[in-house]
């Protein structure tokens, strides 16, 4: 069997990759990884195969997916404030993209576990003070529009027995580790990772503000997670919230504090930013995942335990 990365050269898509290599959770013959810029194998390994891949180009979903194909993580992706400049851009990587690898999955492997990643910025507007699975998504940028729009396609998709669909919305990953990118929440990363690395970091959104966090490890472990679940288990809707915690960012920096000290946690400044506070306050921050839990998700412990994983795992990179 064949395990598809898309994404592949991404933090999350190598992540993933290193657990699926180590890990005997997912059994399979090869594991590609794929990328419009050249991937390269985590952890040195016969079984990888790295392919530079434009998604967005006619046939190269069918260069991808074949009848040996037994999963497909789909992790590729323009993030919320690179989507939300590029329109054009963000539809054609974050929708056209999808479904084509949608098309190439109905034609050459119908039975392939899809493991789609979207995101809690699919949901905006008036939200109830907790968010569940069947709570109607109305996003408030392009970005989470053209994520619920694969969702639906997806569930579609699943409903005609074209494709095994599994839709994860993440929460907000924190602590990524290397440097900040274009995505709208690229700040819970760098209010944590820069004041650990002796920098200054900036925050654009108000202390007050909830966010729903979850570690890279927890993700990563979820992502597998899923790829395992028989689909009888999600009934008659292929989408799931997936656990996160609820932190707001004053929080975030108390925890800071606690786990490096006063003189750490003073290296962030809060400087408004209005575009990515408008895009990060409308997703919401507090959610209802008994369904996740009763499936088998993990969950983290709390911010602080996710603050000395990422220290921990970081010295590990630093030292590798």
């Amino acid at each position: 069997m064949k395990v598809v990365i898309t994404g592949g050269a991404g933090f999350l898509g190598q992540r993933l990759a290193t657990a699926l290599l180590r890990d005997n959770m997912l059994p399979f013959s090869e594991l590609i990884l794929a990328d419009i810029q050249q991937p390269s194998s985590p952890v040195e390994d016969p079984r990888v195969r790295c392919l530079a891949l434009d998604l967005t180009q006619p046939g190269a979903a069918n260069q991808l997916i074949d009848r040996d194909c037994g999963v497909l993580f789909h992790l590729a992706a323009i993030v919320s404030s690179h989507a939300e400049s590029d329109f054009d851009l963000g539809m054609q990587v974050n929708f056209d993209a999808t479904r084509q690898l949608l098309e190439a999955t109905r034609h050459n492997a119908p039975a392939m576990k899809f493991i789609f990643t979207s995101s809690l910025a699919v949901f905006g507007g008036q939200l109830p003070p907790v968010v569940n699975d069947d709570c109607a998504v109305l996003p408030q940028s392009s970005y989470g529009a053209q994520k619920a729009l694969c969702e639906l396609l997806i569930n579609d998709y699943a409903r005609k027995g074209f494709v095994d669909g599994r839709v994860l919305r993440l929460p907000t990953i924190s602590v990524r580790p290397g440097k900040p990118n274009k995505a709208a929440s690229s700040f819970a990363s760098g209010i944590i990772r820069e004041p650990l690395h002796g920098e200054p970091s900036v925050c654009p959104v108000s202390a007050g503000l909830a966010l729903w966090l979850s570690s890279p490890g927890t993700v990563v472990a979820n992502f597998i997670h899923a790829a395992t679940l028989p689909a009888a288990q999600f009934g008659s809707s292929r989408t799931v919230n997936l656990p996160g915690i609820s932190v707001t960012v004053q929080q975030m920096l108390f925890a800071l504090g606690a786990v490096a000290g006063e003189q750490v946690r003073q290296r962030v400044s809060f400087v408004p930013d209005e575009t990515i506070n408008r895009i990060v306050a409308s997703w919401p921050g507090n959610f209802d995942v008994r369904r996740a839990l009763a499936l088998g998700f993990s969950v983290d412990e709390d911010f602080q335990q996710i603050i000395r994983d990422f220290m921990r795992d970081d010295t590990l990179q630093a030292g590798s």
